[in-house]
């Protein structure tokens, strides 16, 4: 799976799973939703933020699941075409 708007770079909050590179990381999103907040409140909280970056979010997570130890690396984009965390692709 894919996750275009998910970015991991070693340089950038060090290496922490994060939307489109704004540095508001994907745990971040994800406690949000957690805690009970709704699309709207977190959008009015984080202007930068998109809907489809909730749910963007939510689908990384998710994979990081089902698939430990892989988040982070799986399908996140990453700085100049460099895998996250240095790993080749």
């Amino acid at each position: 799976m894919r996750f275009p708007r998910i970015t991991v770079d070693p340089r950038q909050m060090a290496g922490v799973p994060c939307v489109r590179g704004l540095r508001i990381p994907v745990a971040t999103v994800v406690g949000m939703i957690a805690e009970g907040m709704g699309t709207q409140e977190i959008l009015a909280s984080y202007p930068d933020l998109e809907a489809e970056d909730l749910r963007e979010a939510l689908r990384f997570a998710a994979d990081g699941v089902r698939h430990p130890g892989s988040a982070g690396r799986n399908g996140a984009s990453s700085p100049r075409g460099r895998s996250p965390g240095g790993i080749r692709p």
